[in-house]
């Protein structure tokens, strides 16, 4: 649990926090269901607290795969000095958008293997401390980035509006006009509602050139003024 105690640095005054991973290290070879549910614990107590530190409301019923997406919302996951890479600041936000599988992962064990959640059948055969030590490890990692983004950012860096797919209807015009239809199975879907959402970012680079060139037009048709 190296990730996870590292946050004890930044947490200094967070017993519970402590507690929580001295009983997962306890368990790792002792009692490896209960890992799973002290895993999840841990995380859930991690985004708690990021949330409360930010002055954000905790949820109370939200699972914690939403839950852990509310606290990434709050935290920038780039120094101010890579704010403007626009390549770099997607691949880091793909990689903690990662760890959102990790933590829904981390729930589906806990509810299937962990011997405090609910109860499960006489003959269930547990699973043992080398997938334990997976899911602790991987609890870890995601904690101590959480709080390490949480104490070294101090505020979210504002964000653009999101694009709206239905403002752009030029574009997805162009969009459609240039490209076939995609069809897969008997369905068939517009390049532009495709492109849209699965691939955000490259939508929003290709509307700006879309603009852009759209705009060097229109100032190109423009008679010259003539003075006087």
């Amino acid at each position: 649990m190296y990730g996870a105690r590292e946050i004890l640095a930044y947490t200094a005054d967070s017993i519970h926090i402590e507690r929580q991973i001295k009983a997962i290290e306890n368990a790792i070879p002792a009692d490896p269901s209960l890992v799973f549910d002290l895993s999840r614990a841990l995380v859930e107590s991690a985004c708690k607290t990021i949330l409360r530190d930010r002055g954000q409301e905790v949820p109370v019923k939200d699972g914690l795969p939403r839950l852990f997406g509310a606290t990434l919302e709050q935290l920038r996951v780039l120094p101010d000095a890579h704010t403007a890479d626009a390549e770099t600041g997607r691949s880091i936000r793909k990689t903690a958008g990662a760890l959102y599988s990790v933590v829904q992962g981390i729930c589906e064990l806990r509810n299937k293997q962990g011997s405090a959640s609910q109860g499960k059948l006489a003959e269930t055969q547990p699973l043992e401390s080398v997938q334990a030590e997976l899911v602790a490890r991987s609890a870890g990692a995601v904690v101590s980035f959480l709080f390490k983004a949480h104490r070294n950012y101090a505020a979210q860096a504002a964000r653009p509006k999101r694009v709206e797919y239905v403002d752009n209807q030029r574009f997805n015009a162009f969009v459609d006009e240039t490209h076939e239809p995609i069809d897969i199975l008997s369905l068939t879907y517009r390049p532009s509602e495709v492109l849209y959402n699965v691939d955000y970012e490259a939508y929003v680079d290709a509307l700006n050139s879309f603009s852009n060139e759209q705009d060097e037009g229109a100032s190109a048709d423009e008679p010259p003024e003539v003075s006087a």
